[in-house]
């Protein structure tokens, strides 16, 4: 009788102790949910592949692409296309990981980057060397969209206005801010779709204007493919300068996570299957977009092209005032590490084609890393004496 009541004590205590997990796995998964409903990237989970071709396009294609017949100048030939294919490749295969990793766990979708590197090196390192990066990238990025965008609306504004009075640049920026303000309060990813849409557009546009206008600009007299700089010193900063120019037209990885937490997924159709379909359209209009500007661009003026290829096209006048008025809608659109992470969680064998990748990517990036800024701080100590803030 003794025995029989303890057991039923053991199994009263082992189901209510079932109970009270089944309870707080309840209670996480509401708390979560909650949180994915308020969450904008998350609170609507209904976005079709297309959804993904606009956003990648849309993070991807940035204003960084105007400046690459200047990074051109400064690589040559040689080096030049060899470094925009690689990083074409490159940028794609990392994409692709990311796309695969979003639901490696069974159950459960990293929405964020910072979820990914809590995975890749554990709850508290994960968010130390994930969030300062990501965030040095946005911040840096959103200022030089924010000047980008400021600098095209005054282009556009003394294009069609020749006469008409002289504006700051800096009041063009605030104008930019001022329609970011108005876009940060909608409620979700999904609904800033036709933004997206019509930024995607618009970088197609005005890159095609880019490399049109150039050809019928035709190809500048005594044009010249020799390195700008002058002495071997200068022109070994100068390179570096633009493989930072060049990495920079090729960012947009730190939002893909995001742009994949917005597609349906269930374990019959995962969300990669969709997600990969949106982002090979998405670098089909990359390389659309990039090679022929690039090419072309430093092609018809060689190194004496400006930073900006638009810059150097002042007819038609119309044509030119159209596409820095396509870069503004552009950004707007565009303003809402990886192959470490795979090695960290899938842990392929050693010197298998997947590792042997994976490293060779991370050799690049960090030379990518360590040099470009090189070249960068150089410039700005250069140029420092000339800069006038609030111009």
């Amino acid at each position: 009788m003794g025995t029989q009541d303890t057991d039923d004590m053991k199994s009263s205590v082992h189901l209510k102790d079932q109970d009270d997990e089944s309870y707080n796995d309840d209670k996480r998964r509401a708390e979560q949910k909650a949180i994915d409903d308020w969450l904008p990237i998350t609170s609507s989970r209904n976005a079709k592949w297309y959804y993904a071709a606009f956003h990648n396009v849309t993070a991807m294609v940035g204003a960084g692409v105007l400046s690459l017949p200047y990074a051109m100048s400064n690589l040559g030939w040689g080096p030049g296309v060899v470094i925009l294919i690689l990083s074409w490749v490159i940028t794609l295969y990392t994409l692709w990981q990311m796309v695969q990793m979003h639901e490696m766990v069974p159950g459960k979708r990293f929405d964020r980057y910072h979820e990914l590197g809590q995975e890749a090196f554990g709850e508290k390192l994960g968010l130390y060397i994930v969030v300062p990066q990501q965030l040095i990238c946005e911040v840096g990025v959103n200022i030089v969209y924010m000047v980008t965008g400021g600098k095209s609306l005054k282009k556009f504004h003394e294009t069609v206005c020749e006469d008409c009075e002289k504006i700051k640049t800096s009041y063009f920026i605030m104008i930019f801010a001022s329609v970011h303000f108005i876009l940060s309060h909608l409620p979700n990813f999904n609904s800033i779709s036709g933004v997206s849409l019509a930024a995607a557009v618009m970088s197609l546009t005005y890159s095609t204007i880019a490399w049109t206008a150039s050809i019928n600009k035709g190809m500048q007299q005594n044009v010249q493919y020799g390195y700008k700089g002058t002495t071997p010193t200068q022109t070994t900063f100068n390179f570096l300068t633009a493989l930072g120019d060049v990495a920079f037209a090729y960012a947009g990885h730190n939002v893909v996570l995001e742009i994949q937490a917005t597609i349906p997924s269930t374990p019959e159709k995962p969300s990669k299957g969709p997600m990969w379909k949106g982002v090979v359209v998405a670098y089909i209009v990359v390389a659309l977009c990039y090679f022929p500007v690039a090419l072309i661009g430093y092609y018809m003026f060689g190194n004496e092209v400006a930073d900006n290829i638009l810059i150097s096209l002042e007819k038609p006048k119309w044509l030119i005032a159209a596409a820095n008025m396509f870069v503004v809608i552009h950004v707007i659109g565009s303003y809402q590490l990886p192959c470490i992470m795979w090695l960290a969680i899938y842990k392929p064998k050693k010197f298998s084609l997947s590792w042997c990748t994976n490293w060779i990517c991370i050799f690049f990036g960090l030379c990518l890393m360590i040099l470009s800024p090189i070249g960068g701080l150089q410039n700005i100590i250069k140029q420092a004496k000339n800069y006038k803030f609030y111009n």
